[in-house]
């Protein structure tokens, strides 16, 4: 199997077991609303699309490197790491998880596990699988993809910070205090 294969199965099998596993959450009862989401659902669409070009045979202008086979199966490696902690999050969080910004009944803060390294560790997890892909690939449009795949996500999570703030109030700026936003051991 060729880096490029194991990367696009790794994304896949993210992609489908991500949303079986939506139906295994509680019911929200509280949203922030499509108005509130649309301005970084709009900045991921537009990222994703860029992101997911193909970047077999691209030459010239378009291919800014070529990573080597070895750089390669390491990018492949960062992206099972970032999708594995995707996934250690989405179970730690269990029943609370959602896609949209919403509260849950007895909604509350999870400060342990990956919630003790990073207030959003799926998004972290996400960003480095979306980084490692980036590397791996070479293009203009890659890099234009996660450019704009980083600030839709960095849009929501400030949205899911606001609205937790408002839903949690001082407990969860507490929380905020002790625990950097997306990078773990980065100054809160």
């Amino acid at each position: 199997m060729r880096p490029g294969t194991a990367m696009v199965l790794l994304w896949l099998i993210w992609a489908v077991s991500w949303a079986a596993a939506a139906f295994w959450a509680d019911q929200a009862q509280k949203r922030a609303g499509f108005r509130a989401e649309a301005p970084y659902r709009a900045v991921l669409v537009l990222g994703a699309i860029l992101f997911f070009i193909p970047a077999h045979g691209y030459v010239g202008r378009f291919r800014l490197w070529s990573p080597t086979l070895a750089e390669a199966w390491i990018c492949v490696a960062l992206v099972a790491i970032g999708i594995a902690f995707c996934w250690w999050a989405r179970l730690h969080l269990g029943r609370l998880w959602s896609g949209t910004v919403t509260a849950k009944a007895e909604h509350r803060i999870i400060d342990t596990g990956p919630y003790g390294l990073v207030r959003h560790p799926i998004y972290t997890g996400l960003l480095l699988g979306l980084l490692a892909t980036m590397a791996a690939k070479g293009t203009v449009w890659g890099v234009a993809g996660v450019i704009l795949l980083t600030i839709g996500i960095f849009m929501k999570a400030k949205l899911e910070e606001r609205f937790l703030r408002g839903e949690l109030g001082s407990a969860y700026d507490d929380y905020a205090k002790r625990v950097p936003m997306l990078v773990p051991f980065a100054p809160a």
